[in-house]
């Protein structure tokens, strides 16, 4: 199977290992989902709060328990063992120091929520950290080789067996320590299955030679991530202190329903689009066309779902979450629509990784964050619907700001990367509207009840989405049906070529 691998085309391997990852993220998503409808009924909503405050402590500490090596990993440009094996003890002493730390710190930690119940549970989840951490090379390594396959089995069988053990020890009465095992049982099955089809193992000591270039790598991707994290947290405290815990709580469905539509069409993109922008970075022609021609594919497969999102809000979410949450349709509008605007974004992420320039991006990312929060600042006095439209605006700006920086890092003219985004922004503008056409004539002029108006829209939305792919981008069309038949049917592969 490995044999196989290494000979397939690039981009054959690429669509797969896309193909892989989105088929993981649905299957952890949706059972995940079932898990929690069951643990619902079983727990107390003390004990979800509690594993929540711990798992807010946990995500902060997973950011630094890799500190980006896996991500230097993946786009160095000549890898040896020496490298690998620096990589492999930098991140397990992090790790463990970390898990270390979160011990001791869960008391204070927990006094200063004002959940002193918690400290427990913080401790208990403190190990998940040192998995991580020594999972993080052999991962790196497998995803530099592109085995999207393994690691999508992997992640999916982890998962599953995580929530399976979770459902266990909460119908025998565990309580709490239900959602702790799930953690630690995931995490603990992602270690051994990665360990045990990696086939690799650190020779050696650290160079200590080696670490500043990589940690100094490293810490560029871990601040991208640190002011996204940031700014989420400065943007909640605002939204509370000015419009209340409920309305937070409105604003929280709005993105979690967004949030949900993006990971489940895209999450392969960043992790995928790295790899492949490392392996060709050396060729300008074969990177500028590829960029171009994934950037069409990634509107192919994320804006139909973000644009039935925008036409469908008002139906979807009180049907999902219920009539009292009617105060989210109008932000989950607005943010369907700064996902559409900013689609471009998750690709030019793995654009600048693999090219090794987690500086640029963290220079860029810190700069948008930061106007982001100063827009929600400014506006969140006039309410939810206002933050939300501020996030439309934000991320136009942020876009048009990323059509310098890619044509820079491309060295191509700045009208032709604008070219490649306008072109499906248009084709998905018409969606929207004849989308939006049609429901307003079914629910408001004929009163059709909303099942009717959803099985009638959707599909409307997406065959006016693939309509205009063929007008405006036919190539992006052809690549959609090639993936599919590359990977279910015995239909061509997707070139490994990408013509200009």
């Amino acid at each position: 199977m490995i044999e196989r691998e290494a000979s397939a085309p690039l981009a054959s391997r690429a669509s797969a290992g896309a193909v892989w990852l989105t088929l993981q993220n649905w299957v952890t998503r949706l059972s995940g989902f079932v898990t929690v409808a069951i643990l619902a009924r079983l727990l107390t909503p003390g004990e979800f709060g509690l594993v929540a405050i711990a798992m807010t402590v946990l995500s902060m500490v997973y950011l630094f328990a890799d500190l980006g090596f896996t991500t230097y990993v993946v786009q160095a440009t000549t890898l040896t063992p020496r490298t690998t094996t620096t990589t492999f003890w930098a991140s397990t002493g992090l790790g463990l120091l970390l898990a270390g730390v979160l011990i001791v710190a869960a008391v204070p930690i927990a006094g200063f929520l004002g959940t002193p119940d918690a400290a427990a549970v913080i401790m208990a989840v403190a190990p998940a950290v040192a998995m991580v951490a020594l999972a993080a090379t052999p991962t790196a390594l497998m995803r530099r080789g592109m085995r999207f396959r393994a690691l999508s089995i992997q992640g999916a069988a982890a998962a599953v067996i995580g929530q399976v053990c979770a459902l266990v020890l909460a119908f025998s009465g565990f309580g709490v320590w239900a959602l702790i095992a799930q953690i630690l049982v995931s995490q603990g099955m992602t270690l051994l299955l990665v360990w045990s089809t990696a086939r690799w193992w650190p020779r050696g000591w650290p160079d200590r030679k080696l670490l500043p270039e990589i940690m100094g790598f490293g810490s560029k991707v871990v601040g991208v991530d640190f002011a996204a994290m940031a700014r989420l947290w400065a943007e909640n405290a605002a939204v509370t202190r000015v419009l209340g815990v409920a309305a937070l709580g409105q604003f929280g469905i709005a993105q979690r329903l967004v949030f949900t539509v993006r990971d489940l069409m895209g999450s392969a993109i960043a992790p995928v689009s790295t790899v492949v922008f490392a392996r060709v970075r050396g060729d300008s022609g074969r990177l500028a066309a590829g960029y171009g021609r994934s950037l069409a594919l990634s509107f192919m497969v994320m804006a139909p779902a973000l644009a039935c999102v925008a036409v469908l809000a008002p139906i979807l979410v009180p049907l999902l979450f219920g009539p009292q949450w009617t105060a989210s349709i109008l932000p989950a509008v607005a943010l369907a629509l700064a996902g559409i605007v900013g689609l471009s974004a998750t690709l030019d992420h793995g654009l600048f990784y693999g090219l090794g320039k987690p500086g640029r991006w963290l220079v860029y990312a810190v700069v948008i964050e930061t106007v982001q929060l100063a827009v929600t600042l400014v506006v969140v006095r006039y309410g939810l619907d206002a933050v939300a439209w501020g996030f439309v605006a934000t991320s136009a700006v942020a876009t048009v700001v990323r059509w310098f920086l890619v044509a820079a890092l491309l060295e191509l003219p700045v009208r032709r990367v604008v070219g490649l985004s306008i072109r499906p922004l248009l084709g998905v503008a018409v969606s929207i509207a004849v989308g939006a056409l049609a429901a307003a004539v079914l629910d408001g002029v004929l009163g059709a009840p909303a099942f009717v108006v959803l099985l009638a829209v959707g599909p409307l939305v997406v065959l006016a989405h693939l309509l205009m792919a063929r007008i405006l981008v036919p190539a992006a069309l052809a690549d959609a049906r090639s993936l599919l038949l590359s990977r279910f049917g015995r239909g061509s592969r997707m070139p490994t070529e990408v013509p200009e």
